[in-house]
């Protein structure tokens, strides 16, 4: 899996460096931030469990399975050791500290057969494109004497004279079993080119799949911070074992003025027609807001059964609750109860830029005195096979 091409992403003649001379100023003010907006969060209570006692059961017994799905394919000699591993499931997105990347400062192109014949390459460089664009990039792998197990690693570093930086890594491997994983981690930097504001964005993709079963799982998450405090989190989920399946999808949008949305969409089938479900969605501004959501189940009979409920929050310490279900229950009533939820996330904007000091610290190319970059929003060409994976 490549990453994305470069391209160009701030307006002309606008960089990002009065952000990096203010770092150091922001890892200060960090543990200065204050998290008192008024009202904070508490997780609904209302909505139901949403997997049923088996599924779980066969869903612990997958993810302790997919967790050993191979021990790592290390060199014994001078050879790149593999920082490789299969991901786990529900980890999120690390920080780059966790990753390890150590980028060559010269071009490199070496091999090697190890004791016990297995073999090893490693190779770095870097590119040089229009608008002052370079990519420093390590690329290293291996494989077992017969070819059954192998691993693969890429790292990279980009930036351009418009202050566009990005920071990116990418892990694959595969086992004598035949399971097999493919890992994708990246963060960047840029400008906002509408609001001219600093951003970082970092996503994750991790999915590794059974050599001996039917089973598999794939995660993809993103992350996006602006300088005002606008945060945007997410999450899409999907695994499998043998009969059953199941997906997971939630988002979390904080304005960085107090208004919050957060929602959450997860079901569950089996090969048989069995479903079932639960998802919930909240949104709050100056404590008030509402929240909803449905519980529900369907048979291979196609028969439905569904629960909903909704509260009203008005800001003065009443609630309006109501809801019903498919089987006739109902109910409609404003009660006295305090109401919480989060208006900023627990991990914002200070807290990233304390834990890029690797992206940050990206030197770009000099930019020649009266040479501005130009401006183009396509994609670029791909580079050849000797080249990094494309953003």
């Amino acid at each position: 899996m490549a990453a994305p091409s470069h391209r160009l992403t701030a307006p002309l003649g606008l960089n990002l460096k009065r952000v990096d001379e203010r770092i150091g100023v922001v890892k200060l003010q960090r543990k200065k931030i204050s998290h008192s907006y008024g009202v904070k969060v508490q997780a609904s209570s209302s909505t139901m469990p949403f997997a049923s006692p088996q599924l779980l059961l066969r869903r612990s017994r997958s993810a302790s399975k997919q967790e050993q799905f191979f021990p790592r394919c290390t060199p014994r000699n001078s050879g790149p050791q593999s920082h490789d591993s299969p991901p786990k499931r529900d980890t999120g997105i690390a920080n780059e500290k966790d990753w390890g990347i150590n980028l060559q400062n010269e071009n490199v192109n070496e091999s090697g057969t190890n004791e016990d014949g297995s073999t090893w390459y490693r190779k770095s460089g870097e590119d040089i494109g229009d608008n002052g664009y370079r990519c420093r990039w390590t690329r290293m792998g291996g494989q077992s004497h017969d070819g059954t197990s192998e691993w693969k690693e890429t790292w990279w570093e980009k930036s351009d004279w418009t202050g566009y930086k990005e920071l990116g890594a990418e892990k694959s491997g595969k086992n004598a079993e035949g399971d097999s994983w493919l890992e994708t981690w990246q963060e960047v930097l840029h400008q906002d080119e509408w609001s001219n504001l600093a951003r970082i964005e970092r996503s994750a993709q991790k999915q590794a799949k059974s050599g001996t079963e039917n089973a598999g799982w794939y995660e993809n998450w993103s992350e996006k911070y602006d300088a005002k405090g606008w945060t945007e989190k997410g999450a899409h989920k999907y695994g499998r074992l043998n009969e059953q399946s199941w997906w997971e999808k939630w988002g979390e949008q904080y304005d960085g003025r107090g208004s919050v949305l957060k929602w959450t969409d997860k079901w569950a089938e089996t090969e048989l027609g069995t479903k079932w479900g639960d998802k919930w969605e909240e949104k709050f501004f100056g404590g008030i807001g509402s929240r909803q959501g449905e519980t529900w189940h369907a048979s291979p009979s196609s028969e439905r059964w569904s629960r909903t409920w909704g509260e009203e929050h008005f800001g003065n310490g009443k609630v309006h609750k109501f809801g019903k279900s498919t089987t006739g229950e109902s109910w409609d009533m404003v009660v006295d109860e305090a109401t919480y939820y989060e208006d900023e996330p627990h991990y914002g904007w200070a807290d990233v830029v304390g834990d890029s000091s690797q992206l940050f610290s990206i030197q770009p190319r000099e930019q020649p005195r009266g040479v501005y970059p130009n401006i183009d929003f396509g994609s670029s060409v791909p580079p050849d096979d000797e080249s990094p994976p494309t953003r």
